[in-house]
């Protein structure tokens, strides 16, 4: 990852999640770039959905913007229909891979388990893993939310040496904001985060929760993004349906430079 960026980097990744055609995703990836061009204070990602990520990653050539895909297979090939590998996303151009996203832990049951998988196969295959967790809202209420996170690193950060475990980044996406409109507070953005670091550092090694760059997801907007970003502990942005408007993209990428 360290031609990407050194340490503690700022992205801002797009999640497109199930939108846009390949001739949509081209047409919105080019304007995005358009705007986007010459900025190299922040990293940034689109993740299209996987028919569109050819003709994405035409349209972003020589842009500067990395293309990213929205999930993978832990394994490298076989009888899986329906999948994809991550060789296949290397291969398609990606550097970025989303994984563990609440919409496939909670509405396709992918548990923490997978997630680890699925992360050592990205790293495997030489992607940057954006690695998801967060709470739901009756975890929340329950005043579950920090044993959630732990458990959720734990399991999936269990046993990388601090080298590899840098190489990826985490977004912190609360289960309770994602489509919902809501947006979890600049300080429980930053509370959340500051579990998660501490985790890193207890389950992979000192220090190494400084060094991941952690991003904040759910309901992230131009409006919220600037007070979000204002906080130290986060470093960018899961973007959801923002991504979906070169403009309103454009200015979270803009707050976060």
């Amino acid at each position: 990852m360290s031609e990407i960026w050194p340490r503690r980097p700022r992205l801002v990744a797009g999640n497109w999640k199930m939108h846009r055609t390949s001739a949509e995703g081209a047409a919105l990836s080019g304007e995005i770039a358009a705007l986007v061009r010459g900025q190299k204070a922040c990293a940034v990602a689109l993740c299209p959905p996987f028919p569109a990520i050819e003709a994405v990653g035409r349209s972003l050539r020589d842009s500067g913007i990395h293309l990213g895909a929205q999930n993978m297979h832990p394994e490298p090939q076989g009888a899986f229909t329906g999948e994809v590998s991550g060789s296949m996303l290397r291969g398609a151009g990606c550097r970025f891979v989303i994984l563990g996203h609440s919409e496939r832990r909670h509405g396709m049951g992918e548990t923490d388990d997978v997630v680890a998988r699925k992360l050592r196969a990205a790293l495997r295959d030489g992607l940057t893993a954006i690695v998801c967790v967060g709470e739901t809202l009756s975890e929340r209420e329950g005043g579950q939310t920090a044993e959630v996170l732990v458990r959720q690193v734990r399991t999936v950060y269990d046993g990388l040496p601090p080298g590899t475990a840098r190489q990826t980044v985490i977004a912190y996406e609360p289960v309770w904001a994602i489509g919902t409109g809501r947006v979890a507070t600049p300080e429980q953005a930053s509370e959340a985060h500051r579990v998660i670091r501490a985790t890193l550092d207890r389950v992979v090694g000192a220090g190494t929760g400084a060094e991941v760059a952690l991003l904040y997801g759910g309901s992230v907007n131009p409006g919220n993004a600037p007070a979000l970003f204002a906080e130290d502990e986060v470093d960018g942005a899961l973007v959801g349906g923002a991504s979906l408007e070169a403009a309103s993209f454009w200015r979270i990428v803009a707050a976060a430079s």
